[in-house]
C-alpha cells in the first residue's frame, strides 16, 4: 500500500531471475498501489480490502494452478538464482511445505535502504552461510520472503488469519506454524535476498504498538506461538519502545508504539484484547 514507485522497481527487477516466475500476482488495496505496472507483460493485478492477510489470501485464491507460491514484500530484492533455489528445493524434497530464503541485509532495524543501496548490498561481498548446510530446519520463516507448497495449503484449508488486520503483525509465524504440522519448514541458505525495510506506507505507531502485544497473545491462545516466545516478544518490544521513546529515531514513532503497547497490556489484563481493536485506534 502506498509504495507504487518502489513496487515498480522491484517487480521489474524480477526479470533478472535465472528461473523466471511462472506468474507474478500483485494485490493492492487500490489501483494507485500498483500505478505504473498496468499492462506490463506477465503481471496480474488484483484489488482486495486493505490488510496483509486479506491481500495475501486473495493471491492464494487465484493461484490454484501453481505448485509453489512465494510471497515477497514489495521492498525485497532477490539474487539472480533465488527462484531457482526455491524450485529445486521443493522439487527435490516433497516433505518441504514452507521455506524462507537467507536475508543478508535488513533495513527494517534501521532507517531502511533505498533501491540502489539494496542492489549494492545484494551484489557485494556476502557473509558465509552459517554451519548447517544449504537447507536448515526452522520453526518459522520471515514474512518478507516466504514460500508454501500449494497442495499443503489447499489440502488442509490453510489461509492467513484475517483476524489479524492491516499490517498483521506475526501473520507469517501463524501460517508457517500451522503449515509446519504437515511437513518441514526450512531456510534455504543459497536463496539470497536483501530486505530494504522501507518505512513509507507502514501502519501507525499506535496501531503497531497495540499489535505488538495483542497479536502474540492471540496466537499463543490459538496455539501457533509458544507462550514463552509471546511474553519474550512483548517484553522486548515494550522495553525498546520505552527506552528509545526518550530520544526516538526520526524514522520510528516510538512514543506511538509505547502508547499502543500500554493500551494492549491494559486490555490483556482486562481480557478485552483482540487484534482487530487496532481498527478503533
Amino acid at each position: 500500500m502506498g509504495r507504487a514507485p518502489l513496487l515498480s522497481e522491484t517487480v521489474r527487477d524480477l526479470s533478472r531471475q535465472s528461473h523466471p516466475a511462472d506468474r507474478i500476482i500483485i494485490c493492492g488495496a487500490s489501483p494507485a498501489d500498483y500505478e505504473g505496472l498496468q499492462g506490463l507483460d506477465g503481471v496480474e493485478l488484483l484489488i482486495s480490502e486493505p490488510g496483509s492477510t486479506k491481500q495475501r489470501n486473495a493471491i492464494i485464491d487465484v493461484a490454484s494452478d501453481c505448485d509453489i507460491i512465494l510471497f515477497l514484500d514489495d521492498d525485497f530484492l532477490l539474487d539472480v538464482d533465488y527462484l531457482r533455489v526455491f524450485v529445486d528445493a521443493f522439487a527435490n524434497d516433497p516433505t518441504i511445505v514452507s521455506a524462507s530464503g537467507r536475508v543478508i541485509a535488513d533495513g527494517i532495524n534501521g532507517p531502511g535502504f533505498d533501491f540502489k543501496t539494496g542492489m549494492s548490498l545484494l551484489n557485494g561481498k556476502r557473509p558465509p552461510p552459517p554451519v548447517g548446510g544449504a537447507v536448515v530446519d526452522i520453526p518459522y520463516g520471515y514474512g518478507c520472503n516466504m514460500a508454501f507448497r500449494m497442495a499443503t495449503l489447499n489440502g488442509n484449508a490453510l489461509r492467513f488469519d484475517e483476524s489479524l488486520p492491516l499490517y498483521a503483525w506475526y501473520e507469517d509465524i501463524d501460517l508457517m506454524q500451522r503449515t509446519g504440522r504437515h511437513g518441514r519448514v526450512v531456510r534455504l541458505m543459497n536463496a539470497i535476498g536483501v530486505h530494504l525495510g522501507t518505512k513509507r506506507g507502514r501502519t501507525s505507531g499506535r496501531r503497531l504498538g497495540y499489535s505488538q502485544v495483542a497479536n502474540p497473545v492471540y496466537l499463543a491462545r490459538k496455539g501457533t506461538y509458544p507462550w514463552r516466545s509471546a511474553v519474550e516478544s512483548i517484553a522486548k518490544n515494550f522495553t525498546a519502545n520505552l527506552v528509545k521513546s526518550i530520544r526516538p529515531e526520526h524514522y520510528v514513532d516510538r512514543r506511538g508504539r509505547l502508547f499502543g503497547n500500554l493500551l494492549g497490556l491494559l486490555d490483556v489484563a482486562r481480557r478485552t484484547d483482540r487484534p482487530d481493536k487496532i481498527l478503533e485506534l
